[in-house]
C-alpha cells in the first residue's frame, strides 16, 4: 500500500450502493418502505452503512434506487450529517436491475467506482480491496469469501487466487466461495450494454470474466445481509450488540 495516496484515492472514489429492488421476500415489510430504511437498532439500515463507509475513508455515494427511492433520498438527504457528499440516481419508469441502474448511474461515478448492494453490511477493509484493483489493471474486481454454503449458496469456484467459474444458477459441489457482495469496476467495463434496459450485475461479472478482465480479492470477514427474513433478524441481533 502507498501510505497517504491510497487513503487520497479512497476519499476520492465514490461506492455506488445498489438500493432499487423491490425487495419481495421482505413484505409485507418493505410495501410501503424501501429496504434501505428498515429499522435495524434504532436506525434506518442505510444509515449504518453510511456509517461504515465514513469509518472507511469514503467521502462520496451515490445510491441507484427504484421503487420508493424518494424515500431514500428524503430521509438520508445531501450526507452533511456524515460528512459525506450523497447522490441519487432513479430507476425511472423501469426497474433497470443491478447492472442497469449501474449503468444509469455513470455520469455520478466517474472513471472507477466501488459497488456494493443495498442490502449488505460488509465489515472488510476496503484500501487493500483497491490496492488490489489498481494493481490488476482490469477492468473490474469482485471480492469472494469462503463460504462453505454457510450463511448463503456459495456459487464462485475460486482457486489460487482465481475466480475459475462464477454461476448462480448452475451451482456445482466444488464451489466453496461465494460473491462477497462488493466490488471496484472502471466505467468502460459497462461500455458494451445499452442505456436504459433491465440487466443484472451477474452477467456483467460473467462477460468481464470471459474476456479475462475481472480481478478477484479474498475476504476473511463474514458478511452480513437484510434481503431474506432470517438474513434480517440476524443482522439486527448483530448491530443491535455491536451498538452495545
Amino acid at each position: 500500500m502507498n501510505g497517504k495516496s491510497d487513503i487520497f484515492d479512497i476519499a476520492n472514489t465514490p461506492v455506488a450502493i445498489l438500493a432499487g429492488g423491490l425487495a419481495t421476500r421482505l413484505r409485507p415489510l418493505t410495501e410501503r418502505i424501501p429496504k434501505a430504511l428498515i429499522n435495524i437498532a434504532g436506525l434506518p439500515f442505510a444509515e449504518h452503512q453510511l456509517r461504515l463507509l465514513q469509518r472507511q475513508g469514503i467521502k462520496r455515494a451515490v445510491f441507484c434506487v427504484g421503487f420508493l427511492g424518494e424515500q431514500v433520498r428524503d430521509t438520508l438527504g445531501d450526507g452533511r450529517r456524515w460528512d459525506m457528499r450523497l447522490e441519487y440516481s432513479f430507476d425511472g419508469a423501469t426497474l433497470l436491475g443491478t447492472g442497469g441502474a449501474l449503468k444509469r448511474a455513470l455520469p455520478l461515478l466517474g472513471e472507477s467506482f466501488f459497488v456494493m448492494y443495498g442490502d449488505s453490511y460488509l465489515e472488510c477493509d476496503f484500501a487493500p480491496i483497491w490496492l488490489a484493483f489498481k494493481n490488476s489493471g482490469k477492468l473490474a474486481l469482485m471480492t469472494v469469501f469462503h463460504n462453505k454454503n454457510k450463511w448463503e449458496t456459495s456459487n464462485i469456484l475460486f482457486k489460487s487466487g482465481q475466480i475459475l467459474v462464477y454461476e448462480k444458477q448452475k451451482r456445482t459441489p466444488d464451489m466453496r466461495h461465494v460473491d462477497y457482495g462488493l466490488g471496484v469496476f472502471r466505467s468502460e467495463a459497462l461500455n458494451d450494454y445499452p442505456e436504459d434496459k433491465a440487466l443484472d450485475l451477474e452477467n456483467v461479472y460473467k462477460g468481464l470474466l470471459l474476456k479475462g478482465q475481472l480481478a478477484s480479492y479474498e475476504v476473511t470477514s463474514r458478511f452480513y445481509e437484510i434481503g431474506s427474513p432470517s438474513g434480517l433478524e440476524e443482522t439486527r441481533k448483530y448491530l443491535a450488540k455491536s451498538a452495545r
